[in-house]
């Protein structure tokens, strides 16, 4: 076993495991979507999921949100029941649960949310109105507030503060000391920081920018969805104003809940702009049940034996490695990090594609589409090396077993490598401008290709509804497959790939745009004699 430190931040594990769904490759046996459904609906016990036909997969990916974040705790799940059995007011229960939080973590105040993300909005309501209820119900129009601006440094631009931004806030984005000290001013309602290495290690990291914006008596909110709490909180400690956590990640709370931690009156402000109170925050909604099993979250994550936790997930990730290691041309290591966010082992497993001719890409895809299913970060692939990675952060005892057979099964019985066909001539000349028309799922759009081809290979660029991205492809026979790509600034990142056939001056086919699905399109060379 080989120990290595690997210092992913929340922003790359968010890039590096896009989840596509493709073609199996096991071309002899396809897998349906979905299980068969029970003929009697849904049916509570093991096969919940299974009796309305979705199948469930084992997790060794991680603390994703598309994969349903993490299992609660059976003292949660057992928390939310008996909360279930009584009514209760909202407005007692959350000062109770605050001051409850406040003992455990060691903050002023806390508050639960329905999701981290809508605690950074209510933490930026209460920085904008201050528990105002004439500012409140204006919300997002900020026109006559008094502080209407929060300071981003560029380190911490990501698609998470679309919850800032959703308050109508005036984003002021800073990159250099100077910068971060000329922004401040009487508008200036709040500083928004993503934890992680980027913001540890920038001049403008958490303990500068904490100490300018007490000189100035701004807050600063810390975003720590996807770290470790700790006790006393790090960054509270570092000079922070409010924190936010996941309650769905490794706290294990549940997936629907998120935690705001900090000074005591925002954090009160905070609940008086969120649900159950009308207003712009009304859809951000969190029940008794969730704010119960949250707390019950934290009472356990300080009584959690951490590091026997971490000793088990270590010796599931040894057993795998052991066992896959028995094939001949497969190495494996094990990387532990000693970051707060997503704080894990991770075990790489590499084969030489020369020996075993299956890539990482083709071995993730199967894993996750054939029974039992299995979500990994996925496969990578590098010259004629193949790996893929395996995650125990979420897994279950006895999976780790399961895991290990069946990479070992595909890996030991993958054919032989063989060269591949040759690819098809191209059958048409796509180079030029064509017009193409997108069907969403209730909606359309226009966009625009400018393509050179040279051979089989395609460039150029993709126009879109706003921005204009480069565009790659390739063209075999008929088949065509363009992608483009690009990210915003503050981090969301769209990316379509067109899959599709060519006839004469037409194409048409399916539109993979990853996490916002699919669509249809259609495209026509363009006209130049129309205009």
């Amino acid at each position: 076993m080989l120990d290595s430190i690997t210092r992913w931040t929340r922003r790359e594990l968010f890039q590096r495991s896009a989840f596509l769904a493709l073609p199996s490759i096991f071309r002899g046996a396809a897998v349906p979507a979905a299980a068969e459904a029970a003929a009697d609906g849904l049916r509570v016990g093991e096969d919940i999921y299974r009796s309305i036909g979705v199948r469930p997969l084992i997790n060794a990916r991680g603390t994703f949100t598309i994969i349903s974040g993490s299992l609660m705790l059976p003292e949660v799940r057992a928390a939310i029941d008996a909360a279930a059995q009584h009514h209760v007011h909202l407005d007692e229960l959350m000062a109770a649960i605050g001051a409850r939080l406040a003992e455990l973590t060691k903050a002023e105040f806390g508050m639960v949310s329905s999701g981290c993300a809508a605690a950074l909005t209510h933490a930026t309501a209460a920085c904008v109105a201050g528990g105002n209820p004439d500012l409140h119900v204006r919300i997002p129009n900020l026109a006559g507030f008094p502080k209407d601006e929060v300071i981003i440094p560029k380190h911490s631009r990501n698609v998470y503060d679309a919850a800032v931004r959703a308050v109508g806030v005036r984003i002021v984005e800073v990159g250099t000391p100077a910068e971060l000290d000329a922004a401040f001013g009487p508008r200036t309602a709040m500083v928004y920081i993503l934890a992680g290495p980027e913001a540890d290690k920038s001049p403008i990291n958490t303990r500068a920018i904490a100490r300018l914006a007490s000189e100035k008596r701004v807050p600063v909110l810390v975003d720590a969805a996807a770290e470790v709490l700790t006790v006393p909180n790090v960054h509270l400690e570092n000079g922070a104003t409010l924190v936010t956590y996941s309650g769905g990640k490794c706290i294990r709370g549940p997936q629907t809940a998120g935690l705001l931690l900090g000074r005591k009156d925002l954090v009160r402000a905070a609940w008086v702009h969120s649900a159950p109170h009308h207003g712009f925050s009304r859809s951000m909604k969190v029940g008794k049940e969730e704010a119960i099993g949250m707390l019950m979250a934290v009472e356990m994550w300080v009584k959690r034996d951490h590091k026997a936790e971490w000793n088990r997930w270590m010796s599931w990730l040894d057993a795998i490695a052991a066992r896959v290691a028995k094939i001949d041309g497969v190495t494996t290591s094990i990387a532990e990090t000693t970051e707060l966010s997503n704080r894990t082992p991770t075990l790489t497993i590499r084969w030489d594609r020369r020996r075993i001719g299956m890539s990482g890409a083709d071995l993730a895809r199967h894993l996750v589409e054939t029974e039992p299913r299995i979500a990994t970060p996925g496969g990578r692939d590098r010259a004629d090396e193949s790996s893929i990675s395996i995650t125990p952060y979420q897994m279950a005892s006895g999976e780790e077993a399961i895991v290990a057979e069946k990479i070992y099964a595909a890996l030991s019985k993958a054919p032989k490598p063989t060269a591949p066909p040759p690819a098809a001539a191209a059958a048409a000349d796509l180079s030029g401008q064509w017009d193409v028309e997108i069907e969403y799922l209730a909606g359309a759009s226009t966009h625009t290709l400018h393509v050179k081809q040279a051979g089989s290979r395609l460039e150029g660029s993709h126009q879109g509804d706003f921005v204009s991205r480069d565009l790659t492809g390739t063209i075999e026979g008929t088949s065509v497959q363009i992608s483009s790509s690009y990210t915003e600034r503050h981090g969301d990142a769209l990316s379509f790939r067109f899959t599709g056939t060519v006839t004469g001056d037409a194409m048409s086919g399916t539109l993979d745009m990853g996490e916002y699905l699919a669509a249809k399109w259609t495209a026509k060379k363009h006209d130049y004699r129309r205009g």
